[in-house]
């Protein structure tokens, strides 16, 4: 194993496809195929550097609001709550199958808070798709049921909720402590705990779901990371993702890859983290399917965005 003063810090961001793919029920069972196959590139990364991992909620925070709404028994959960209940679900997962790749290390998942303003705008204008897909008239009649906003997603429809923006890991120091005695650390699962100041001092939790890609930006910046991973189950940034003729991007600036539009409610994130992680700390970011995480550490796959490259460049298959 390398010193610990040879190994840089990454951040792995993993998608919600880590955990339940397109068009996959949610049954745990297939959850824990899923993360098992997950674990393998994470493995691998984390025998020769400090690993941080993050991860999505969206599927699941969403059915567990589903089953809190539906309860006879109880007022339904806030978010902030069942945004806790996922992150320990998930980190047991991803811990469980990452302890069992990686004998003599240790994995410890830790419930993360993140500050947001409570005066933030979005808290008015709920983006954030949860939960599964529904045709329009059921979404639209759950909706009325129980309170919901609902959204378009492609010819169907999902549940939004308020997205605003982290500010601050609150259990930054303990994530370091963790990472810096060889640990491999789980944390800001789902974005984190939604927080904001309470007037009397200390903490509250908030209804919201925060953007993971956005929050790891911020773990990764606070962290000093040298390289921050946003894995999903595409193989790069493509300037026209669906169109005829799209190409996937290898390298990009932060500015140069700004410049395109991108689906706010997929790529559009993971753009934005990679390019204020890279603009503020000079690391690198990548962003490309999950399977593939150590060829994008590597510079071999995935969509590279670096403080020193210039403009756009294509990989050599995209046409």
């Amino acid at each position: 194993m390398q010193t610990r003063q040879a190994r840089q810090t990454v951040i792995a961001a993993l998608g919600g496809n880590a955990l339940i793919q397109r068009g996959q029920s949610a049954e745990i069972e297939v959850q824990r195929r899923n993360v098992a196959l997950a674990a393998v590139p994470l493995a691998e990364i984390a025998k020769s550097n400090d690993l941080i991992v993050t991860h999505g909620n969206g599927p699941q925070v969403g059915l567990l609001a589903l089953q809190s709404a539906a309860s006879a028994d109880a007022l339904a959960y806030p978010l902030d709550v069942l945004g806790a209940e996922s992150e320990g679900m998930i980190g047991y997962l991803i811990e469980q199958e990452l302890a069992n790749r990686l004998a003599g290390y240790e994995v410890v998942t830790l419930l993360t808070r993140v500050v947001v303003s409570a005066d933030d705008p979005a808290m008015d204008n709920p983006t954030k798709p949860i939960g599964p897909v529904y045709g329009e008239s059921e979404a639209r009649k759950l909706a009325a049921q129980y309170g919901w906003t609902i959204a378009p997603e492609g010819n169907r429809y999902r549940r939004v909720v308020p997205s605003p923006e982290p500010i601050q890991i609150l259990e930054k120091k303990s994530i370091q402590l963790l990472a810096a005695s060889g640990a491999v650390v789980i944390c800001s699962g789902g974005g984190g705990i939604p927080v904001v100041a309470a007037p009397a001092g200390g903490f509250r939790g908030i209804e919201a779901v925060i953007d993971k890609d956005l929050s790891a930006a911020l773990l990764a910046c606070e962290l000093g990371a040298s390289a921050l991973l946003l894995l999903t189950d595409v193989p790069a940034v493509y300037d026209a993702w669906e169109e005829d003729g799209a190409r996937k991007i290898h390298r990009a600036s932060p500015a140069a890859l700004r410049a395109y539009a991108f689906d706010a409610g997929s790529m559009g994130p993971k753009v934005e983290a990679a390019a204020r992680f890279v603009l503020k700390t000079g690391g690198m970011a990548g962003i490309g399917r999950l399977e593939d995480a150590a060829d994008i550490l590597s510079g071999n796959a995935g969509t590279l965005v670096t403080p020193d490259s210039e403009g756009i460049t294509f990989h050599a298959d995209s046409s």
